[in-house]
């Protein structure tokens, strides 16, 4: 993780960190989005949906198989690929623990 010095956090505060970046692009909503709404492998090029550059798509593509979200082949012309359910369980695991931490509303922050 560059200079973040991430050995001093814990390996769920990593994770987390590492899989939200890579949802930190309205792109690669977009792109999890089409994939959701297929329910399916997507065998294809996203293009003529998402109106951007094939280049820019399988950059994106990369960024979310890197981080484990997305699996299967993104490589030259043939692309195919589908949300990973084993990471995707992970993230909703991992989110819906860090935001039950949440005890509700203070008096001290007006």
């Amino acid at each position: 993780m560059g200079l973040t010095k991430a050995d001093i956090f814990s390996k769920e505060q990593n994770r987390l960190a590492m899989l939200l970046k890579a949802l930190a692009h309205p792109a690669r909503i977009a792109i999890l989005q089409r994939i959701m709404i297929s329910n399916t492998c997507i065998c294809g090029d996203l293009v003529g949906e998402l109106g951007l550059a094939q280049a820019t798509i399988s950059q994106h593509l990369l960024e979310l198989k890197s981080a484990g979200l997305i699996k299967g082949s993104i490589e030259g012309t043939s692309v195919c690929y589908c949300i990973d359910p084993d990471t995707w369980k992970v993230l909703e695991s991992i989110i819906q623990d860090f935001l039950a931490n949440y005890k509700g509303e203070t008096v001290c922050c007006q």
